[in-house]
């Protein structure tokens, strides 16, 4: 078994002591969110009812009109699914935001914990020089003109993206295919009724 003394002695002790603790919040942030979200009834029916209208609303737009006359209805027909779809993923986003706010506490809880242990401390090297605003974020409260190195937050940053992006997908908790297009609190205006 490891020993704390042992672990300080690596090379790259701090850069996977921020990895480390971005995967546990990973994990903890996901279990919040399964136990608040996804084990419900009510969003495996808001999901189900998403995944249903986006299949249907695909196979509506690959058909092609037999007769002039349909195009309308048919039309009309889309614009309702897409109403449908809309609705849900706006229902479906709603239904997240309360997990989304612990999860928000958790993760400023944990920013701040690594930050009082890696302040000024250098915890990676990048292998490139980067560029403007990357090299502002990668070099957030360091001393020292070395563009490569690279502080806490901006690891914990990259890490907290994919890990739990990743972690979402292994496990199935991705967002349902139709949400990705034009859901959330705020979609994009539907430029049909300008």
């Amino acid at each position: 078994m490891a020993t704390p003394q042992m672990l300080s002695s690596l090379k790259y002790s701090d850069s996977l002591t921020v990895v480390g603790i971005s995967f546990c919040t990973a994990i903890i942030c996901e279990s919040i969110s399964w136990l608040l979200i996804y084990r419900t009834n009510s969003y495996k029916t808001l999901k189900s009812s998403i995944d249903k209208a986006s299949k249907k609303l695909e196979t509506m737009k690959i058909e092609n009109p037999a007769k002039i006359s349909t195009k309308k209805s048919k039309t009309k027909k889309i614009d309702r699914v897409e109403t449908s779809l809309k609705e849900s993923s706006r229902d479906l986003s709603l239904f997240k935001f309360k997990s989304g706010a612990v999860v928000a506490l958790v993760l400023f809880v944990v920013f701040g914990l690594l930050n009082s242990l890696f302040e000024g401390k250098v915890v990676a090297k990048l292998p490139f020089k980067p560029f403007g605003i990357v090299m502002k974020m990668s070099h957030r409260g360091l001393q020292g003109d070395d563009a490569t190195d690279c502080s806490m937050a901006f690891l914990y940053f990259l890490c907290s993206i994919s890990i739990r992006t990743n972690l979402q997908k292994f496990l199935g908790f991705s967002p349902p295919r139709g949400t990705a297009a034009g859901g959330g609190l705020f979609p994009m205006p539907d430029p049909k009724t300008n």
